[in-house]
């Protein structure tokens, strides 16, 4: 499969920006807040075939695969899928990695019993495509998860801030609202079952660890003030 070059180029600085924040205090806690929502959400994944579509270390697809699941990884940079791989290997789990178009993806209809995106159709100039071709290779009653940074939250305005002072990697990113999320679910022509939240506090490791152990009774009542949405699509049967 052709990848786009732009995807490519766009990825290429991430592993070491991963590394970065995985090592940060605000990192290590806003990623196991938002491991843990996608994992509950995804459910019990003992032989589940499951597809994490786009940018990141495998992190979620390896958390995933150590829990019984059948995991393969997309992703259109191939330092990130280098660095997915040494993860991988280095929990010892087996994960699928291939260098693909989110927008074109190479697998029969019907594939995958989950797909998750997480933090990529920011990335996506034809975000309606890319959700599209998620919704076509789940198989029938297949469920999409969809996880992004809100358009109106902190996090977002911090980070378009940053496109804005020459970030390559912001500069184009576009965050949606929880309203046009769920279009994007129903227009592939999914339903959408539901719309989850968590990390309720600014990008500041302080806030982080003072508020994040109220993180998931918050979300459990609201998602107004969550910086990170998930909505969740399932496939007619």
């Amino acid at each position: 499969m052709t990848v786009p070059r732009e995807a490519t180029e766009l990825t290429t600085g991430l592993p070491d920006a991963y590394r970065r924040w995985r090592s940060s205090r605000l990192g290590q806690i806003t990623d196991a807040l938002e491991e843990r929502l996608i994992v509950e959400l995804v459910g019990p994944p003992l032989g589940r075939r499951i597809l994490d579509v786009g940018c990141g270390d495998a992190a979620l697809a390896v958390a995933l695969a150590k829990r019984g699941a059948i995991v393969t990884r997309v992703d259109a940079g191939p330092r990130m899928l280098a660095a997915g791989r040494a993860r991988a290997e280095a929990s010892g789990v087996a994960v699928q990695l291939l260098q693909g178009d989110v927008r074109a993806l190479a697998f029969p209809d019907g594939s995958f019993d989950v797909v998750l995106a997480v933090t990529v159709l920011c990335f996506v100039d034809d975000a309606a495509r890319a959700v599209g071709e998620m919704g076509r290779v789940l198989r029938p009653s297949g469920r999409l998860l969809i996880g992004e940074l809100g358009r109106w939250s902190l996090w977002a305005a911090k980070r378009r801030v940053s496109g804005w002072l020459g970030s390559r990697v912001w500069r184009k990113a576009a965050f949606r609202s929880a309203h046009a999320l769920k279009g994007l679910v129903t227009g592939a022509g999914l339903a959408v079952t539901g719309v989850h939240g968590a990390v309720y506090y600014p990008p500041l490791g302080p806030m982080a660890a003072l508020l994040a152990g109220c993180d998931a009774w918050i979300g459990k009542g609201t998602t107004a003030g969550a910086a990170f949405l998930v909505v969740e699509g399932r496939k007619p049967a």
